[in-house]
């Protein structure tokens, strides 16, 4: 069954738009050899995206503080501060240098467009970075409204972003569809009563999204259209 009457759909970012974890990794490396501290392949960073820069920094920190017991592992609110300004320095040098679109989103996304689908990026991704990287990619000009993680009191899981982008976008929740690859984005949904579409492929630290149970779910960005259509 396809969605029906809806008008606005709202984007995740990382792991739906963009694979942005070999950027990601080579920015939290970078963060732990200034801070003395053990690396970590891409594929394990790969791991711990997903609920924005301060979380990835402290699970970062916390995997590699277990690794060298002769280190204190507690991680005061200072400590974490330091590493995610440090972290986020060297990921603002490198945006979209390793880190690619997904196969099929730019066609996708101005195929919508031109549908007349209204769209919008609901990421947990500081705000700063979400324009350099829409730009770095082509998507200029897509989004009507573009909210990072600390654009607002609440991010994702909260459904805050999703409420707010309703209403400074002026549509009923019943007019929107959330679309992403992590937990997060379904729980938001679900608790702004907003369908929802799991994307199988991206950052949700192992798990099946289809355990969070998405209205539809999809393995490759290019089935929108047919869904949509």
């Amino acid at each position: 069954m396809s969605p029906e009457n809806k008008t606005l759909l709202l984007f995740d970012l990382d792991g739906t738009l963009v694979d942005s974890a070999p950027d990601l990794a080579v920015a939290i490396n970078q963060m732990l050899l200034a801070l003395n501290l053990t690396t970590f392949s891409q594929e394990i960073i790969r791991g711990w995206v997903g609920n924005g820069a301060k979380t990835l920094v402290e699970r970062a920190l916390h995997h590699s503080l277990n690794n060298n017991p002769a280190l204190d592992k507690s991680l005061s609110e200072a400590k974490v501060n330091k590493a995610l300004a440090i972290f986020l320095n060297y990921y603002q040098q490198c945006l979209c240098v390793e880190s690619s679109l997904y196969k099929g989103v730019r066609e996708t996304l101005l195929a919508l467009k031109n549908h007349g689908y209204r769209l919008a990026i609901i990421t947990n991704k500081p705000t700063e970075f979400i324009e350099p990287i829409v730009t770095g990619f082509g998507l200029k000009g897509l989004f009507e409204l573009q909210l990072g993680g600390d654009s607002l009191v609440e991010r994702k899981p909260h459904p805050l972003p999703l409420l707010h982008a309703c209403e400074t976008l002026k549509v009923s929740a019943a007019q929107c569809i959330m679309i992403g690859d992590s937990k997060n984005d379904i729980l938001a949904a679900k608790a702004a009563n907003i369908q929802s579409i799991g994307l199988t492929y991206g950052y949700n630290y192992g798990e099946d999204i289809r355990v969070y149970q998405p209205d539809w779910c999809l393995d490759t960005f290019t089935e929108l259209l047919y869904l949509l259509r």
